[in-house]
């Protein structure tokens, strides 16, 4: 179990984690929810069902690890745009579906990072500052959500591509010097995480 993760009777999984990587996780899943941002709530004396049809942004985040984490839902780098659309009509296609869609985004991705904390924060560490993390069925898919999210962000800030490396690979074989190297490593652990968690859930 040390390292990777495992199936746990009710659909659930558990990995055992030593104090440093608890902390990583956790200090990862803050920074996340620092990026995503705080959600809407209401003002005092105002509805709070208006805020159920509050509409969202129209446009893309400047930031690029925020437009990796809520892209264009049409004429993206996916080829999922209507060939028989012009530029300008998938922009307006894009806009309005982001500004209904994106809220509702932001919170679900905010619930899996704040289920993140959550966890780790209920572990109770042993004499050696290690704890087996054991999640439901329902927290491992908030796990499953962060684990995407925070690899998608620190990707983007390393300028990963789709296809997980750098264009020559040289990303992986960085000098133990190199400032992005502690960065790079989180990466692919949360990697190696996000792909035990996937493969202890399957069937």
């Amino acid at each position: 179990m040390a390292g990777h993760f495992e199936a746990t009777p009710g659909g659930g999984a558990a990995v055992a984690l030593d104090e440093v990587e608890i902390s990583i996780l956790r200090s990862l899943a803050v920074q996340l929810l620092e990026l995503i941002g705080p959600g809407d709530t209401p003002a005092e004396g105002e509805d709070p069902l208006a805020a159920l049809f509050t509409e969202g942004p129209s446009k893309p985040p400047s930031d690029p690890a925020l437009a990796r984490l809520f892209p264009d839902a049409y004429g993206g780098p996916d080829g999922s745009a209507p060939q028989e659309k012009s530029e300008e009509e998938l922009r307006e296609l894009s806009a309005e579906f982001r500004r209904f869609t994106e809220n509702d985004l932001r919170s679900r991705k905010r619930e899996d990072a704040l289920a993140v904390v959550r966890t780790l924060d209920a572990l109770s560490p042993a004499g050696g500052g290690g704890a087996v993390l054991t999640l439901t069925a329902d927290e491992c898919r908030s796990w499953l959500g962060s684990l995407n999210d925070l690899r998608l962000t620190i990707g983007t800030r390393l300028e990963v591509s789709d296809e997980g490396e750098g264009e020559d690979g040289s990303l992986y074989r960085l000098p133990d010097s190199d400032p992005r190297k502690p960065m790079v490593m989180a990466y692919l652990w949360l990697g190696a995480l996000q792909e035990t968690l996937v493969e202890s859930l399957m069937p």
